[in-house]
């Protein structure tokens, strides 16, 4: 943890000094205007903003892992992200903005709250079969989002969604996600809650634990982060999925104990794909969900073909 954490601290001083515009420790030392307003308006948010995405939306993987009772279920694979954006064409729609974060949250909590019900309904022997169920899932939703959007004329406004990209994060763009300090601050606390139901419905209330609580608890902090996540950058595919299969691989299925280390691990993986995004095509930038569809898209192979393998 303690490497995680240097890595991270080294990253973070990098990225402020990686970009187009020539910003320097030694224009920031000698108080240079255009570098210290360049540095607290662009630089330092967008820092911010991937920290919180990535230690969020990684947190809200492994507790949607733990909630299913499947390594390979995500936001990303749960339908979570589709529909959150069938709530903000609603919001479009309904009230002429997407500024009604309520119903967003409200719409992606309930698409959640329906997967995990459904796959607690079915006795799948292939733990593949999980994360299929939630892509379809989420695909369904989707097209219903695209294809109410294309008929109100607000299809456009969702283009944003598919791509993410740290690139246009500004001060006073990104504030929303600070919303993964709390949900961290839940998550950790509900850490043994959330073990015990995960370990089953009967074995949780035979400890004396409300099950239906602890399960709406656990999808109320996924789909807030998540879609907090993905209204301020846009997707990051995967991330929810492969960063706490790696942590837990490394360091065990202790859930209290995995929670800070998979928000360092996660906040790192999204840092160094975007250092990489803007290095890559120098002076141009790459948005980094390409970066992180090929890491975690080729990471989710791995650990389907090792699941087969180990079975």
């Amino acid at each position: 943890m303690r490497t995680l954490l240097f890595l991270l601290v080294a990253l973070s001083v990098a990225s402020l000094f990686v970009g187009v515009a020539n910003v320097t420790p030694q224009k920031i030392i000698a108080g240079d205007n255009e570098a210290l307003f360049l540095l607290f308006t662009s630089r330092l948010p967008r820092l911010i903003a991937i920290l919180l995405a990535g230690a969020g939306l990684s947190i809200a993987g492994l507790i949607m892992q733990q909630l299913s009772q499947n390594r390979f279920a995500a936001p990303s694979t749960s339908g979570t992200i589709e529909c959150a954006m069938f709530g903000y064409v609603l919001s479009l729609i309904i009230f002429g903005n997407g500024d009604q974060l309520w119903l967003v949250f409200a719409c992606a909590m309930g698409g959640t709250l329906l997967f995990i019900r459904f796959i607690h309904q079915l006795q799948f022997k292939n733990a593949v079969f999980v994360p299929l169920v939630g892509i379809v899932f989420g695909n369904v939703v989707g097209a219903m989002a695209s294809f109410i959007g294309y008929k109100y004329d607000v299809l456009q406004n969702l283009t944003g969604w598919s791509v993410a990209n740290f690139a246009n994060i500004l001060e006073g763009d990104f504030e929303l996600l600070y919303i993964a300090i709390p949900v961290g601050i839940m998550s950790y606390l509900y850490a043994a809650r959330i073990s015990a139901v995960g370990l089953g419905r009967d074995f949780a209330l035979n400890l004396g634990l409300n099950y239906q609580q602890v399960v709406f608890i656990g999808v109320l902090l996924v789909s807030v982060m998540s879609a907090s996540v993905v209204m301020i950058v846009g997707q990051l595919p995967f991330l929810g999925l492969i960063v706490p299969n790696l942590v837990s691989r490394i360091y065990g299925d202790n859930l209290r104990r995995n929670i800070p280390i998979t928000a360092i691990a996660g906040a790192l993986l999204v840092l160094a794909c975007d250092i990489a995004g803007r290095l890559i095509i120098f002076p141009y930038e790459m948005p980094i969900s390409m970066i992180i569809s090929i890491l975690g898209g080729t990471g989710f192979i791995y650990l389907i073909v090792r699941g087969q393998r180990d079975a």
